[in-house]
């Protein structure tokens, strides 16, 4: 009899539980678990959205690896992003947090100048940087040929398009400028007394009390920076479509990746597959790569940082 009852009471406890964890269970299901299956299930599919999905093996993958001109450049340039815009957006945020926490007066205007960029629409805000970075008529390249400077092209440069992305992603750095200035204010003073009473120079003091401290902020950032850079779309999209000049109005298609695919970026293949052509299947697969890489990067992260931990300990 006992046994009955403690049975019960194991079953009424998990059934509780199960409640409890319903809404995250029932999100979960249906944001993450049935997109994930049914795009792995459409990529091995031929789908246009009109008629009944048909099985094509791996048609789609080949197709997408080894005869689908834009992928390679695309993934390229999404590497590029990755690597490139979110290690100096880090870096960039982390040092404005700095200075903004160090300077005595102005600091309420400081943290407004920088921070208000990042409250900009993407899709303004990219018109507006596209505009000034306009190589014939735009106010930089006006003034850096004034200076006897060489103006680049800008996103009418293959070589220069995606420096130019990576410079709109610095002028909207406040998100991180207010995470890190957080995190700066939060380390213990008394360390940094310590240290200076050890006769630790500004460097040593930065490296062995503060970026310790605030390890964790710095990892949230590049994870959160990664998978951003993953999903990187309106940006480069709107900066090839004002530099090319192109009016896109009805019945009218826009090739994205302008100029010369150097702006084109695995998001905007599946967009261009999907919605554009009718390849679902394809635009599943090139999803599916997204998918993967996102979780390599952010395996690769938090390993290191585990490592860290460990070295550290």
């Amino acid at each position: 009899m006992s046994t009955v009852t403690y049975a019960s009471k194991r079953r009424r406890a998990a059934l509780r539980t199960l409640a409890f964890m319903s809404p995250w269970l029932i999100g979960f299901a249906v944001f993450f678990a049935y997109p994930l299956i049914s795009t792995v299930y459409f990529s091995f599919m031929h789908y246009d959205g009109f008629k009944a999905p048909t099985w094509s093996g791996t048609q789609n993958w080949a197709y997408v690896f080894e005869h689908y001109p834009l992928f390679w450049p695309a993934l390229r340039n999404t590497l590029w992003l990755v690597v490139v815009t979110v290690s100096l957006r880090v870096v960039f945020g982390l040092g404005v947090g700095l200075l903004i926490t160090k300077i005595k007066t102005g600091t309420g205007v400081f943290r407004t100048l920088f921070y208000l960029p990042y409250l900009a629409p993407p899709v303004a805000a990219t018109m507006a940087f596209a505009f000034l970075l306009n190589p014939g008529t735009g106010p930089v390249n006006s003034l850096l040929e004034k200076i006897g400077i060489d103006a680049p092209g800008w996103f009418n440069d293959p070589s220069w398009s995606k420096p130019a992305l990576t410079l709109l992603a610095l002028w909207g750095v406040g998100d991180l400028m207010v995470i890190f200035m957080a995190a700066l204010l939060d380390v213990p003073r008394e360390q940094y007394e310590a240290a200076e009473l050890d006769g630790a120079s500004a460097w040593q003091r930065f490296r062995f009390v503060t970026l310790p401290n605030i390890s964790p902020i710095v990892m949230f950032s590049v994870v959160t920076g990664v998978i951003q850079a993953m999903q990187y779309y309106t940006q480069p999209l709107i900066a090839g479509k004002v530099a090319s000049g192109v009016i896109q109005g009805a019945g009218t298609q826009f090739e994205p990746g302008y100029p010369d695919k150097s702006t084109l970026t695995l998001p905007q293949l599946v967009y261009n597959l999907g919605f554009q052509r009718f390849d679902y299947g394809s635009a599943c697969v090139v999803a599916l790569v997204l998918f993967a890489l996102s979780m390599v990067f952010t395996a690769f992260l938090m390993r290191r940082r585990g490592g860290l931990n460990l070295a550290g300990d």
